[in-house]
């Protein structure tokens, strides 16, 4: 019995072989059917929307397909009867298993509407990838972005209303413009700074205003114009040419004590534990390092201002004596030797100590900190550009974005930061530049370079 049981194994086996054999030659077939045949499309992703293509637009996409691999991708342009491959790629097979193409391919291609002949319009721009599957009798899973866009190669139209003629180191100048509507980015260059333009706000919905800063350093203007660019990035650029006027720069002399080094230094260290070395040293790196973060922070606040004017009228001046003037040359020393210069950008005015002080002109509250040379400081925005500062405080009555109307009282003198006694830093900016103050403080300046303009340009 023995003997027939092993013979009946035996005979058996090779079906069990041939059995396992099936199995596998069948897991194999489903798993080449599963590689080879596999069913993800290759995935498109543009980079914006494209709405617009101008005459040099950049179209940037990235196509991405994680199996088989990018067999071919294309880009079409088509319009009406007109149809223009822009650019089209053919990738080798590396192999009949996984990523036999690349998995990603990134596509910057910039556009030259004019030389391909097509005209301002309606279009369609689509954009086709393969990839390597054997579907599709080998033609791969295929995938078809089409986006309907505008072809616009016209840029937007600019008319000068009014355009300064004459501005001075640190001073404001004033420009108004009439604009097409398809302008979504304007305003004014000087030099290598931008100005933004806003609505004039009296009812016309194409005039725009822009005030821009001359910085005190200035010596000389170029690059002035209005520009202005459109969804398609198109750009208008009409030049003005304002006048410089020179302006006379006061020099002064600060002497330093080590009575006012053992008194300012310790709040400082508060603030910026980073100082090394004695304390003129430690009064050096705020002098220059801190005091260049600090305007830095500044400039930084004063943008993305309210796009309505919210000022009228000339701005306070606080009551008290001047003690120092905008833009003055500074020279250090410290027992009898210069170890620094720097240039005042504000008007420091001392009245009694810790007096009230007074917004200079209606605004929002955008800031309310403690910065390093300038102490405890407030800066209002008051709209299309233009913003005022206040530091030294001894005390803050206000918190951000508060709206204050001008004479209210939003804090005390003091003399926190760099001061060395109870006083006012006040400091007009445009855009982010800091400009003289006396400007603003003068009525007859605001209805000459502002307020009569703007009446002006509605005949």
């Amino acid at each position: 019995m023995a003997t027939s049981i092993s013979s009946t194994k035996k005979k058996k086996s090779p079906i069990i072989i041939i059995f396992l054999c099936l199995i596998l030659l069948t897991a194999l077939i489903g798993v080449g059917v599963f590689v080879f045949f596999e069913n993800e499309k290759p995935v498109i992703a543009l980079s914006n929307d494209y709405e617009y293509i101008g005459p040099e637009t950049n179209i940037t996409f990235t196509i991405t397909d994680r199996k088989t691999g990018l067999q071919d991708i294309s880009l079409t342009l088509i319009q009406g009867s007109k149809e223009k491959t822009l650019h089209s790629t053919k990738f080798p097979r590396n192999g009949f298993w996984l990523h036999a193409g690349p998995e990603m391919e990134q596509v910057a291609y910039t556009s030259k509407i004019k030389k391909l002949g097509f005209k301002d319009g309606p279009a369609k721009l689509i954009i086709e990838a393969h990839d390597y599957s054997f579907r599709g009798f080998l033609g791969g899973n295929a995938t078809k972005l089409q986006k309907e866009i505008i072809i616009d190669t016209t840029p937007p139209k600019i008319n000068i209303l009014h355009s300064e003629r004459y501005i001075e180191p640190g001073g404001s100048g004033f420009v108004i413009y009439r604009l097409s509507d398809d302008a979504v980015e304007h305003g004014v260059t000087i030099g290598n700074d931008f100005h933004p333009g806003f609505l004039v706000g009296d009812g016309r919905d194409d005039v725009y205003n822009c005030l821009f800063g001359l910085p005190y350093s200035t010596k000389e203007i170029n690059n002035t114009s209005i520009i202005a660019t459109d969804r398609a990035g198109n750009r208008a650029i009409v030049p003005f040419s304002p006048r410089l006027r020179k302006a006379r720069q006061k020099q002064d002399r600060i002497n330093i004590g080590d009575s006012f080094l053992k008194r300012k230094i310790p709040e400082l260290e508060q603030h910026y534990p980073e100082m090394e070395g004695s304390l003129i040293e430690k009064y050096l790196y705020v002098n220059n390092s801190v005091r260049m973060a600090n305007n830095k922070t500044i400039a930084t606040a004063c943008t993305n201002s309210d796009r309505k004017r919210l000022w009228k009228g000339r701005f306070l001046r606080m009551a008290g004596s001047s003690r120092a003037g905008f833009a003055d040359h500074r020279t250090y020393f410290y027992k009898g030797k210069a170890v620094d210069k720097q240039v005042h950008l504000g008007m420091d005015i001392a009245s009694t100590k810790r007096i009230g002080i007074k917004a200079a002109g209606t605004g929002k509250v955008i800031f309310t900190e403690y910065l390093g040379i300038y102490g405890n400081t407030i800066i209002l925005d008051h709209g299309q550009g233009l913003f005022s500062l206040y530091a030294h405080l001894s005390q803050i009555n206000v918190a951000l974005d508060d709206m204050v109307e001008k004479g209210t009282l939003i804090a005390l003198s003091g003399a926190t930061g760099m001061a060395g006694g109870d006083h006012l830093h006040f400091s007009m900016l445009v855009n982010g530049i800091f400009v003289t103050p006396k400007e603003w403080w003068d009525q007859h300046w605001i209805d000459v370079t502002i307020e009569e303009p703007l009446i002006d340009s509605k005949f």
